[in-house]
């Protein structure tokens, strides 16, 4: 009994010696830091009561005016640095990058095969499946698949016009109706499916695409075990994603790969990628299907939220919203009414638009990335960063810092115009990351959008009613930014306004 006693006592007192030297370390460097508490470090309230960014982003404001290239913080017990500097910032993505090329996340290609996809990844399996995948998001491939999205964007003008003729007042909920849309572009682009969302909002290519983002498997405590501590979590084989949200992506894959090897079909899309890596070796079927959930992933509650803030946004400037339309309805007379790629190029505000959506809503609040090797930032020994430890830039801190830009929370496009931009230093926009690893899906997202857009500004009016918020409010729970409340706006036929 004294034994067990004992033992006990001893594992309590390693186990407070680790605690107090963890939660200690930015003390006993001299970092700048705000005190830590157990077991969440820094990380109170997270996804209970709190966004992420709403805890990053006042940690960064403390600390921004400093002169130090970064503080510190605690995720849990991990000692995470914080990117105060945008020429640190501009280093880790860019310079330095062979140093800072892994994310850091949690990945279990094993025991929850959904993980194992381009943007977790990390080490010697990033780099080549990278390279390979980069040729699907070129321009030609995008200009290929413009037809195809035109055509989804019909169908999302056709049903939001029948929507708001049904609805009391034609006030609609938008950010439902825009992940729809979403779903089906990428359900036809990438897995040749007619997923009919638009139609049906309870299609379970729709339903199953909300839960990915809406649905944890495991409490905020354990998440947070997750990942801060992947090599461990990994050891134990645990897992992120519900399990039938995995065997329902993994059964569309190996639906799709039979149909199209059994019957030869071959399509210029992203599964025909896919399948060649396959047919080479390079990638097995749950790979493949990791790869198409990412794709799914980071084109459906990414590119639904830009849309979605960016009709709010025009919303309450119809000067704005009238400017755009007025660049549309130009563009299209000089193509005799049509629609077309080379059209959508010659859509300059509407590239302001979207790139002033993306700074006040970055869809990813923040990047990380992982230290290879011991690293001096900026020169100064005393702002060492340790092999493996994690850097979090703080995208959302930065988008809305008034050094930046100015009256930030203003949504104002004219920002990115040429002269502005020059301005601004290289680090300052990053709501697609920077340097090798920014989003490859970029060119994707960013041409979904603008044919939302241009389907929906060309025929309808978007203005505010009771129903809409003053403020977006988020959804604590996803890392991602997302209307916790929704985005209801009154959307009025053009034509019936004349």
């Amino acid at each position: 009994m004294l034994d067990v006693i004992a033992l006990l006592l001893i594992t309590l007192a390693i186990g407070f010696w680790y605690v107090r030297t963890r939660l200690s370390y930015w003390a006993r460097r001299g970092i700048g830091h705000v005190r830590p508490t157990f077991p969440m470090g820094n990380m109170d309230g997270l996804r209970r009561t709190k966004h992420f960014k709403d805890i990053v982003t006042p940690l960064y404001e403390r600390f921004k005016d400093s002169g130090a290239p970064f503080a510190g913080i605690y995720m849990m017990l991990r000692p995470v640095v914080l990117v105060l500097d945008l020429d640190l910032a501009k280093e880790v993505l860019i310079r330095d990058f062979a140093n800072f090329e892994d994310r850091g996340m949690y990945h279990n290609e094993r025991d929850d095969p959904l993980t194992g996809h381009l943007f977790r990844i990390d080490g010697p399996k990033w780099r080549p499946l990278r390279h390979k995948m980069s040729p699907t998001f070129a321009s030609g491939k995008m200009k290929f698949m413009f037809p195809t999205i035109c055509e989804v964007g019909v169908d999302l003008a056709e049903v939001c016009g029948e929507l708001a003729a049904n609805a009391i007042c034609g006030i609609l909920e938008i950010s439902d109706l825009m992940g729809r849309y979403t779903s089906d572009v990428i359900g036809r682009c990438v897995f040749g499916l007619e997923c009919n969302g638009l139609r049906n909002p309870e299609a379970q290519f729709a339903v199953m695409g909300r839960r990915a983002f809406t649905e944890r498997r495991h409490n905020q405590l354990i998440d947070g075990f997750i990942e801060s501590f992947p090599d461990l979590a990994r050891r134990l084989r645990m897992c992120q994603i519900h399990q039938d949200i995995t065997d329902f992506y993994l059964g569309i894959v190996k639906e799709t790969v039979k149909l199209r090897e059994e019957q030869g079909i071959v399509r210029n899309d992203f599964m025909n990628l896919l399948i060649e890596m396959k047919h080479r070796g390079e990638l097995t079927l749950e790979e493949m299907a990791a790869q198409a959930f990412i794709f799914f992933a980071a084109g459906f509650d990414t590119s639904a939220s830009t849309l979605g803030f960016a009709l709010f946004e025009l919303a309450r400037q119809p000067q704005l919203q009238d400017k755009l339309r007025q660049e549309i309805d130009a563009a299209l007379q000089l193509h005799q009414g049509q629609f077309t790629y080379d059209s959508m190029q010659e859509l300059r505000y509407m590239e302001l638009v979207i790139a002033e959506t993306l700074r006040k809503y970055p869809p990813l609040p923040h990047l990380t990335r992982i230290s290879k090797n011991l690293y001096t930032a900026k020169g100064n020994r005393h702002f060492y960063i340790e092999p493996g430890q994690m850097l979090l830039i703080p995208v959302y801190g930065i988008h809305h810092d008034p050094a930046i830009y100015p009256e930030p929370h203003k949504f104002i496009p004219e920002r990115f115009m040429g002269d502005q931009l020059a301005q601004r230093p290289t680090a300052a926009w990053l709501p697609f990351g920077d340097g090798p690893r920014n989003c490859i899906g970029m060119r994707f997202g960013k041409m979904q959008t603008s044919i939302a857009l241009v389907n929906l500004l060309r025929r309808f009016h978007f203005s505010v009613c009771p129903r809409t918020e003053s403020k977006i409010e988020f959804v604590k729970s996803n890392l991602l930014l997302c209307p916790a409340n929704g985005i209801y706006l009154k959307v009025q036929e053009i034509s019936k306004l004349k």
